[in-house]
């Protein structure tokens, strides 16, 4: 799976308002219904929302991938927002947050979130890519370091 198939440039937010975990969330998902992925943003804010209730999706080194099922999403959608400070995400390692990478899918694309969500893991893996996406000025910056890891 190839993540700029579910990303648009436009839904890459950096910085971000938000200086909580439901804040950065719902600003998230308000990027993907400003972008036309996603037509019902109430429900996909509570969709998410209830996901991370669970159990964080804060995953450790400085990121979180909160995600949520939920109608009127064609196929995955995806957000990226880089916080201005760090937020508190109750992650694993108990570090705080640099990048947030939302998923967003319809009920029955199971298979597909779930592909999404390993190649998010995988790609977010290296140390040094993770670091160039924590510095990383712009979401213009954020999305051409993607193409670039995408691409090879």
């Amino acid at each position: 799976m190839n993540l700029l198939d579910i990303l648009q440039p436009g839904c890459i937010k950096a910085p971000l308002t938000a200086t909580d975990k439901k804040g950065a969330i719902e600003e998230m998902v308000d990027v993907l219904v400003a972008g036309g992925k996603v037509k019902d943003g109430q429900a996909l804010k509570d969709a998410v929302w209830s996901r991370e209730q669970t159990r964080t999706t804060g995953i450790g080194y400085g990121l979180a991938i909160p995600h949520g099922k939920c109608a009127g999403i064609d196929g995955l959608a995806m957000a990226i927002g880089r916080p201005a400070v760090p937020i508190d995400f109750q992650a694993i390692d108990g570090q705080p947050v640099k990048l947030l990478i939302l998923l967003a899918s319809a009920p029955d694309r199971t298979s597909d979130h779930i592909q999404a969500l390993a190649r998010v893991s995988r790609l977010m893996n290296s140390a040094d890519f993770r670091e160039q996406i924590f510095a990383a000025g712009t979401a213009a910056d954020i999305y051409e370091l993607l193409k670039a890891q995408e691409s090879r």
